[in-house]
């Protein structure tokens, strides 16, 4: 049975035991050796499956050809056997944390994996490189992969239901220092008290700004996870050195919760497993099938739908208007409601255009289609007709859909809203969507066909069909693999795929 954990801020005379801290009760969650549920390690390897896809799609893009020469400027570290960098051959290998940060880098990329939204926002497969990185360097199976992983994102979602922290404009991955610190605990087996120290070191450094994925969106929204992941690893390293971390984290004074998110005042109910308990928070995320900011994934069908249903709506000339009514965070984040110009400019990057819905349900609407590279395109998006049709797309905030957005009613929830369309000739079209196709309650629910599918899609143009057979044959066997199979748990790019990009220089 979950187990809620009520937060506050304790002044400095006030005793708060450290069994009664959060970061300590996220370490005892990490430790907690329960098994992990067969569902639950099928959902798993799809998401490795799901990493590896986005993450092949970005092997020649510039964020992930720096982040990875920056990774091989490091030699394997004396601890283990180093970890394996995507793309690279498996024999080449660099220190685990700078195989979190490169493999970090290249999942997030294309913002096209796994989300969980509630109180916060997350991408939980982030968990996975540095908790998979320091497997490979320490001789895991996969079994502890699985247990490893199965508290990452136990950690990140429990505390993304409880905390937000866009709300004060620190960025999301303040979460995922401790969840993927936490998983790496339960990956090696470490003691509550080492967990517990490491969390704590893990949140203190990965608290930043939200100015990554606000204005011109620069390329640090892919390496800001990476970041986290990279952090998370050496403050494990940290902890197992007997080295102790500011405490209470949350809790004190001059923490986290007084300074940085509500305040003295502020007070949250997380929820965390109770000791035995199975940790299931995966199969609450969802992932993408479009590479897309998650919030665009409902309105991309959507855009799809009408593009079959009205295809006079392809002809900016036929529309007066067109205004989708959506959630706060829709609204205010991704949409209009940001007041970013870069939303609506046809220059922006595709950082930004990967958050502009405007841009976003045009292109959608006009094409029937959406992909990771040709709807990004600088051309595609300067097209006229759709620079016409974009600037007359708006957002504006809906109550009701602001409800169902925060619901904990997984039936309820939703991450879509209603258009309502004026032509030209003064008739009106008006529909709605909840939730994305591939969400589990979509009209067609991701499942380990369709992870392979997308895994194909992305994989094809940088892998040899041998390599992506390997690949999907190793991974489906995840629990039963040895550490020495656990240490190939990567991907190969075509002989000349990488060689062809250019050396990036810098300090190292």
């Amino acid at each position: 049975m979950t187990v809620t954990h009520h937060v506050r801020v304790y002044r400095s005379e006030e005793e708060l035991p450290r069994e009664q801290q959060l970061a300590w009760r996220i370490a005892e969650v990490a430790a907690d050796p329960v098994d992990v549920e067969p569902e639950v390690v099928d959902m798993i390897i799809n998401r490795i499956i799901d990493n590896a896809a986005v993450a092949a799609a970005s092997l020649t893009r510039a964020p992930i050809v720096a982040a990875r020469d920056q990774a091989f400027s490091h030699p394997v570290s004396t601890g283990g056997e180093g970890a394996t960098v995507f793309g690279a051959a498996l024999e080449r290998r660099t220190s685990p944390e700078w195989a979190a940060w490169a493999n970090g880098v290249a999942v997030r990329e294309l913002d096209y994996h796994d989300t969980f939204l509630a109180a916060e926002y997350s991408h939980p497969g982030d968990n996975i490189p540095p908790i998979l990185a320091v497997a490979q360097h320490a001789g895991c199976d996969g079994q502890a992969l699985v247990r490893g992983i199965a508290t990452g994102y136990e950690i990140q979602v429990d505390l993304v239901r409880a905390i937000s922290l866009h709300k004060h404009k620190i960025d999301h991955v303040a979460h995922l220092g401790p969840s993927a610190a936490a998983g790496i605990g339960t990956l090696l087996g470490l003691d509550v008290e080492t967990i517990h120290q490491a969390v704590g070191q893990a949140l203190h450094t990965t608290t930043a700004t939200r100015q990554s994925r606000k204005g011109e969106i620069s390329t640090w929204k892919a390496h800001a996870p990476a970041f986290a992941g990279k952090m998370a690893v050496e403050a494990v390293d940290r902890a197992m050195r007997g080295q102790t971390s500011p405490a209470p984290i949350y809790e004190g004074e001059d923490g986290v919760i007084a300074w940085m998110l509500d305040g003295k005042d502020a007070s949250y109910e997380v929820p965390l497993p109770a000791t035995g308990e199975a940790k299931r928070a995966i199969l609450d995320t969802y992932t993408k099938e479009h590479s897309a900011e998650y919030q665009a994934q409902a309105w991309i069908d959507l855009a799809r739908k009408l593009h079959r249903e009205h295809p006079e709506l392809i002809d900016p000339a036929n529309v007066a208007s067109i205004v989708l009514h959506t959630s706060h965070h829709t609204h205010h984040v991704i949409g209009s409601g940001a007041n970013d110009p870069q939303k609506y400019d046809p220059q922006a990057s595709r950082e930004t255009l990967d958050h502009s819905i405007p841009y976003i349900f045009a292109v959608a609407l006009q094409d029937g289609t959406w992909h990771h590279v040709d709807s990004y395109l600088p051309e595609r998006a300067a097209r006229a007709d759709t620079v016409a049709l974009w600037h007359r797309i708006t957002t504006a905030e809906d109550a009701e859909w602001t409800r169902r957005y925060h619901s904990i009613d997984p039936a309820e929830k939703a991450f879509g809203g209603r258009v309502e369309i004026t032509l030209t000739d003064g008739t009106t079209l008006v529909d709605e969507i909840a939730v994305a196709d591939a969400h589990p309650l979509g009209a067609r629910p991701f499942a380990r066909e369709h992870y392979i599918a997308k895994f194909r899609l992305l994989a094809e143009p940088v892998l040899d069909e041998a390599e992506i057979e390997r690949f999907l044959a190793l991974v489906q066997r995840l629990p039963e693999l040895t550490a020495a199979e656990v240490g190939e748990l990567s991907i190969i790019a075509r002989p000349g795929i990488l060689s062809a990009e250019p050396t990036t220089r810098g300090l190292f």
